[in-house]
């Protein structure tokens, strides 16, 4: 019998149109730059922002007997990187000739793989905003080479060719269809890019093109099972341009099949401008490349020795990071997760909370230093306050050297100078206030001035407490201890309202 359509749980992003509820069903196929100081199959540099044409080989030009010598930096990064995906890593690959004409493909054909990638499945553990987790198989990762560049923009009549990323490593990360937002494709891209930079095997920068994403979206009606005909949009080069284009291209989907018409498989380019997807060319099927195995490549084999060798070298990755910081810190699994999204900052926010307590530290960590680095423009290498000054500041609040309160304000002297804090604490006299006698002085005088207030307290109004606090820590110039301005001020009250 087939399950009630009332017992299948809605999805958590749906398109509601005239005829029901549509879900959509995404996939990404990811390029990501290789980090090497060379190309895949020459010893051109893979330099960014060269003059035109200045890093080309005769490889990359595709030279008559010019042979492609395989990198072997560029086989490792593909393997480490399939280790961090937790993947498959296939001993034996083979790279294969992909046939189809581009202007600034001078082979005429791109050196790829096919049926027998470097690396098979994997699995990205998304970490979305509202606490839950989900996963996202990876179906295969394969290397290639780039083609070059097309300059349409230079000349009112004539396109111009740049090589210099003609026969760049690439690898494709090719996810399956198990996405069902535009939320989650974002998170799936900001992970996968934490998870690359971690591993140090490709930058992420989308502005410099060295990682690009392919999004493959189709549609169906909510409980469905059905994958129906999918439309890929090519080459989007920015997580924010990939959801927009997801939201864009489903609800295209939706209006189509609702009109009684049929999605065409093709592939489409995203206009954010225009916020539309054009039509750029029918979709290619895998038999309209001719893939042959590439005739001057033997192929690809390694032992497990040269897999362990690179396994050896990993990194901590942002999942066991985010385990860790919450077992050792105490973290709040979003607190952790915003922590580990950058190597870097992680390491700055380890090194402010070692040997302090953990939830203050990432509270000044996550919502006052990354702040202040959103408002100055600036990433964590260029941080105004070192990880040692903000621990210092943590040291000084935890023995009640300052409050609170005065800890902002050391704060922001310290962005705008870099001095230590407890130079700027001693220089400008800052030191809370602990002198009962002195906090007693200053009590005894908002009493004596506010005595009807003060009738009321002992009347049992215990909201005046605050009031009477905020008036002494503004006589002492906010450096009086609020917990002793606190017990103070009930005992001198006869205990009332406590």
């Amino acid at each position: 019998m087939d399950t009630p359509m009332e017992s299948i749980p809605a999805p958590a992003y749906m398109i509601t149109g005239e005829t029901g509820d549509w879900e959509v069903v995404i996939g990404l196929e990811v390029h990501a730059q290789v980090i090497s100081q060379a190309k895949l199959f020459s010893g051109a540099s893979t330099a960014f922002g060269g003059a035109p044409n200045s890093h080309v080989s005769l490889v990359d030009a595709a030279m008559p007997g010019m042979l492609p010598v395989i990198n072997r930096a560029c086989i490792e990064q593909a393997v480490r990187t399939g280790l961090g995906l937790r993947a498959q890593i296939n001993h034996r690959s083979v790279f294969a000739r992909k046939n189809y004409f581009y202007a600034d493909l001078p082979q005429g054909y791109q050196i790829s793989q096919y049926e027998l990638p470097v690396v098979g499945e994997g699995t990205v553990i998304l970490d979305m905003p509202d606490g839950s987790s989900r996963a996202v198989g990876i179906e295969r990762l394969h290397l290639e080479q780039d083609a070059g560049k097309s300059l349409h923009d230079q000349h009112p009549t004539k396109s111009f060719i740049d090589l210099n990323r003609s026969g760049v490593a690439l690898m494709e990360i090719v996810s399956r269809p198990d996405m069902r937002s535009p939320e989650e494709a974002g998170a799936y891209l900001r992970k996968l890019r934490s998870i690359l930079r971690y591993l140090g095997t490709c930058d992420g920068n989308m502005e410099e093109g060295s990682m690009r994403a392919d999004v493959n979206v189709s549609v169906r009606p909510v409980g469905s099972t059905e994958l129906r005909t999918r439309c890929e949009v090519k080459n989007v080069n920015s997580v924010r341009f990939v959801m927009q284009a997801i939201e864009v291209e489903a609800a295209r989907h939706v209006e189509i099949w609702e009109a009684g018409g049929a999605v065409e498989q093709e592939t489409r380019l995203f206009d954010p401008g225009k916020g539309e997807t054009r039509s750029m060319r029918s979709k290619e099927e895998a038999h309209d490349y001719r893939y042959f195995p590439d005739p001057d490549l033997l192929p690809l084999e390694f032992d497990d020795a040269f897999v362990d060798g690179i396994r050896a070298t990993l990194p901590e990755l942002p999942d066991d990071k985010k385990t860790r910081f919450i077992q050792d810190f105490g973290l709040t699994p979003y607190d952790a997760s915003v922590l580990v999204v950058d190597r870097r900052e992680a390491d700055f926010f380890e090194a402010v909370a070692q040997g302090r307590d953990g939830k203050t530290a990432a509270n000044w960590v996550i919502s006052t230093l990354f702040g202040t680095l959103n408002k100055l423009g600036k990433g964590i290498d260029e941080s105004p306050v070192s990880a040692a000054n903000l621990g210092t500041l943590l040291d000084l609040i935890a023995d009640d050297t300052i409050s609170g309160r005065i800890a902002k304000e050391v704060y922001e002297i310290m962005v705008e100078t870099g001095e230590a804090p407890d130079a700027i604490v001693e220089a400008r006299g800052l030191k809370q206030v602990t002198d009962t006698g002195a906090i007693e002085a200053a009590i005894d005088q908002v009493m004596a001035t506010n005595p009807d207030k003060v009738e009321q307290v002992k009347g049992g109004k215990d909201k005046l407490l605050g009031w009477f606090v905020g008036q002494v820590m503004k006589a002492t110039q906010g450096k009086a201890n609020p917990g002793m301005v606190n017990d103070l001020l009930r005992k001198k009250m006869g205990g009332e309202g406590s």
